[in-house]
């Protein structure tokens, strides 16, 4: 995979289990708001080899429990599953951070039982989706959510309120999606850098 970081212990981004953190290198849209435009680019180097966060897991597999993966966009990596399969291995639960464009993917995760969590960005109500992030089919957004909704394992959705973009409407009616409003989390949109014009361009992986 290609890897562009380790946040080698979190108490927080995995519900349940102390884990460390994964970040994948590219993505397939550019949110206005992205916290990791440093990703979006695809690297001929990256920080770490899937050996090394492999012979990391092996190492702490007594303190940590879980791994989560994002990105970027961690669906892009067309060795995933193999990845996955390698760390569920060695015992861990596996929690993917996602963007919800590829669908595919994401059921066969879930066909194979290799996603034990998975929390889903919802950019905006589909209407706006495209002021927040660019093109993007909607019709593959709705597919990963039915997925998630009825996959059997904890989920989440989770907006970042971009008040130039949404409003309060806009936030009610994208709560309307979720079966349980308890798996929404409504996140503070933060001041980031500029994603470079070259960047908001460039295809992903």
């Amino acid at each position: 995979m290609k890897i562009g970081g380790l946040l080698k212990f979190s108490m927080i981004d995995f519900p349940g289990y102390i884990s460390a953190i994964v970040f994948t290198q590219g993505c397939n849209i550019r949110c206005r708001y992205c916290h990791n435009p440093e990703l979006l680019p695809v690297q001929t180097e990256t920080d770490y080899s899937t050996e090394e966060i492999l012979f990391y897991l092996e190492k702490r597999k007594n303190c940590l429990e879980g791994l989560v993966i994002t990105g970027g966009e961690p669906t892009l990596q067309p060795d995933l599953k193999d990845f996955i399969i390698k760390v569920k291995a060695l015992g861990y639960k596996i929690k993917i951070d996602t963007n919800g464009t590829n669908p595919g993917v994401i059921k066969e995760l879930l066909d194979n039982r290799l996603a034990d969590f998975i929390a889903m960005d919802i950019k905006a109500p589909f209407e706006k989706y495209s002021m927040i992030c660019g093109p993007v089919n909607i019709d593959k957004i709705k597919e990963s959510m039915s997925l998630i909704i009825n996959s059997g394992i904890p989920y989440q959705f989770r907006t970042t309120y971009d008040k130039e973009i949404l409003n309060d409407a806009d936030i009610e009616a994208i709560k309307a999606m979720c079966p349980d409003i308890s798996k929404f989390k409504l996140q503070e949109c933060l001041p980031v850098k500029e994603i470079k014009p070259a960047l908001k361009l460039e295809h992903a992986i």
